[in-house]
C-alpha cells in the first residue's frame, strides 16, 4: 500500500460520509419505496405484515443479491450499501422479508465456500425471490423452539441448534403469532432440522450473520425514526396555537431536537459499524451492538415524541405515528430484550480493556 493509499485509508476510518454512488443507490431505493410502499399499503398488510406484490416488485431490483459475492451470482456490494437499502425500507415500514433475505443469502454464500452442497441450490432459489429467514433470537424454554422473524411466510429457516447450523423446512409455514409490530412472526422447531455445518465454524458463521442482522435492523430502525421525526416536525409547523406554530414552543421544539440528534447519531454509528464489518472485522468489537441499541432507542424515542407532538390524534389508528412507534417497539424484540445487548457490548469491550467479562453474559 502506497503512502497516499494508506493516508486515504486512515482518513476513511474516520469519515463515514457517502460516496456519489452510494447516494445514488440510496436515492433509487428511496424513490422505489415512496412510489410503491404507502402507509395505506402497510395498513392493508396487517396483521401478518407481508405484501406479496411489493416483494415481487422489489425482487427485480435484486436487493437480496446485492451483498452476495460476484462468484456466487451476486453484485458484490458491501454492508454500507445494504444498510442504505435497509434504512429506506425502514422509512416506509416496508412489509417484506428484506433484511433476513439479505443476511441469509450472504450466509449461504459462505456455506457454499465451505463446501456445503445444499447451500448452492438454495442460494440460487433465494436470489430468484424465494423467501428464506433466520432464527436470530432465543428459544422459549424448549430446546429448538424459536420465534422466527418472517417465520409465518417462509418455508425455509436457518438457525442454530446447539453447535449445529441447521436448515428447517416446512411445506406450510406455522401459524402467525400476533405481535405489536404486526410482523410475520411464527414459532419454529429447529431440533429436527438438517445439519448444514457443525462445530466452531458453524458457530462463527452464524454469529457473523447475527451481527449483520443487528446492523441492518439498526439501519431500518434509523429509517423508522427518521420518518417519525419528519411527520412530527411537519405537524409542529402546520399546527397553530395562540396564533403561532406549536413548533415555536420550547416544550415541542426541544424534544424534537433531541430526537434529531439521536437518529442522526444512530445513523452515523450504523455506517461506521458497517464500514468496519466490511474492511476491519477484527476491530468491530462492540460497534454493531452499539449501533443496534442506539438505533432502537432513537426510533422508539422518535415514535413516542411524534405521538405526543400530534397530541390526541397521534394515538389514533389514523395517525402514521402509531404505525411507526409499534414497529420501533416490536422489531428489536425479535432478538429478545434489547437490554441484553448492553451485556453483549460489555462482554466485547471489557476484555479489550483487560477486565474479565461478567460470567453470566453472552459473548457472541
Amino acid at each position: 500500500m502506497s503512502t497516499e493509499e494508506y493516508e486515504a485509508f486512515i482518513l476513511r476510518r474516520n469519515d463515514y460520509s457517502l460516496s456519489e454512488e452510494q447516494e445514488a443507490l440510496r436515492d433509487a431505493f428511496r424513490l422505489f419505496f415512496e412510489k410503491h410502499c404507502s402507509s395505506e399499503l402497510v395498513r392493508e398488510s396487517e396483521p401478518v405484515g407481508f405484501d406479496a406484490a411489493l416483494w415481487a416488485q422489489i425482487v427485480d431490483l435484486r436487493p437480496v443479491a446485492m451483498g452476495v459475492p460476484l462468484d456466487h451470482d451476486g453484485d458484490g456490494a458491501g454492508l454500507v450499501e445494504l444498510a442504505l437499502v435497509a434504512e429506506e425500507a425502514g422509512r416506509r415500514m416496508a412489509p417484506i422479508p428484506l433484511i433476513e433475505g439479505m443476511v441469509a443469502a450472504r450466509l449461504l454464500a459462505k456455506l457454499a465456500d465451505h463446501g456445503v452442497a445444499a447451500a448452492v441450490g438454495l442460494l440460487a432459489s433465494v436470489l430468484e425471490g424465494s423467501i428464506i429467514t433466520l432464527a436470530v433470537g432465543g428459544g422459549a424454554g424448549r430446546p429448538g423452539r424459536q420465534l422466527v422473524p418472517n417465520g409465518a411466510i417462509a418455508r425455509t429457516v436457518i438457525g442454530l441448534h446447539g453447535d449445529r447450523l441447521v436448515l428447517a423446512t416446512s411445506d406450510t409455514p406455522p401459524p402467525h403469532v400476533e405481535n405489536l409490530a404486526c410482523a410475520p412472526l411464527a414459532w419454529w422447531d429447529l431440533a429436527d432440522g438438517d445439519t448444514l455445518l457443525s462445530g466452531p465454524t458453524a458457530l462463527e458463521l452464524f454469529a457473523a450473520a447475527q451481527d449483520e442482522w443487528r446492523l441492518l435492523t439498526a439501519a431500518a430502525l434509523v429509517g423508522v425514526g427518521q420518518t417519525a421525526l419528519d411527520l412530527a416536525a411537519q405537524y409542529a409547523q402546520d399546527r397553530f396555537a395562540f396564533g403561532v406554530p406549536i413548533g415555536s414552543f420550547q416544550a415541542m421544539a426541544h424534544p424534537l431536537a433531541d430526537v434529531l440528534m439521536g437518529v442522526e447519531c444512530a445513523r452515523r454509528l450504523t455506517w461506521k459499524a458497517a464500514w468496519f464489518l466490511d474492511f476491519e472485522p477484527e476491530h468491530v468489537r462492540a460497534l454493531v451492538g452499539m449501533a443496534y441499541y442506539s438505533a432502537a432507542e432513537a426510533a422508539e424515542r422518535a415514535g413516542s415524541v411524534g405521538i405526543h407532538t400530534q397530541g390526541g390524534f397521534g394515538f389514533t389508528l389514523e395517525s402514521d405515528e402509531q404505525l411507526l412507534y409499534r414497529r420501533a417497539k416490536g422489531w428489536p424484540l425479535v432478538a429478545g430484550d434489547r437490554r441484553a445487548e448492553l451485556q453483549r457490548i460489555a462482554d466485547r469491550v471489557l476484555p479489550v480493556l483487560g477486565t474479565p467479562a461478567a460470567s453470566g453474559g453472552a459473548s457472541q
